[in-house]
């Protein structure tokens, strides 16, 4: 089954050129301000593409998705679209399990404080996970910031180490788009946008 993984297209989706797959991903901050108009026309380009399933998570910008509650939400959520927030799907025996959290950052969408407060998001991940999808990264893989400080999460990686899903693909931080293979896992930073919200990357292409 081939996967298209793609992430923090930031209102340009209608810009991005996707290649072949059976299932699309996409790891959050859809929108740029978060508001509904941004993450409606998201949904209708998503739902549009000719992907057999197309699977998405929020990212810090979304916050329309943090503000609506479920039932407005899930009325946006078109047919062949499955809208993951803490909480997992099963395709072909894939098991998908996707959060919109990240590290606590100048108050944005899905920020929780390091430490338990976002522990509790990750301790909901179950075994027997595939494929983790989440907004931000791990501490230590593709997670650099343009000061070369690592931004990714520590409590996360502990329990990524832990869980050993095949693949875990995110974003969140733009100048460290790639995949790479760590301790038998497939990382991989699908953010399409650089620091400058330009649309440079490419989706990237794997297969389970």
């Amino acid at each position: 089954m081939r996967f298209v993984a793609i992430s923090d297209t930031h209102d340009r989706h209608q810009s991005v050129r996707l290649p072949k797959g059976d299932v699309l991903l996409h790891a959050g901050d859809i929108s740029y301000k978060g508001e509904k108009k941004e993450i409606s026309g998201f949904l209708k380009w998503f739902g549009d593409q000719p992907f057999q399933y197309k699977v998405f998570i929020a990212g810090n910008h979304d916050f329309f998705m943090e503000q609506a509650n479920a039932a407005a939400i899930n009325k946006m959520i078109p047919e062949g679209v499955t809208y993951l927030n803490d909480s997992g799907i099963s395709i072909n025996g894939i098991n998908i399990w996707g959060s919109p959290v990240t590290p606590w950052f100048f108050n944005w969408a899905f920020n929780r404080r390091r430490g338990e407060q976002i522990s509790r998001h990750w301790d909901l991940i179950p075994p027997g996970t595939d494929i983790l999808l989440t907004h931000g990264p791990v501490y230590g893989f593709l997670d650099l910031v343009v000061s070369d400080q690592h931004a990714g999460c520590q409590d996360l990686l502990r329990k990524v180490l832990v869980l050993q899903p095949k693949v875990h693909v995110f974003g969140h931080i733009h100048e460290s788009y790639g995949n790479i293979k760590r301790s038998g896992i497939r990382f991989i930073n699908a953010s399409l946008v650089n620091e400058q919200y330009e649309l440079v990357n490419q989706p990237v292409v794997f297969d389970l």
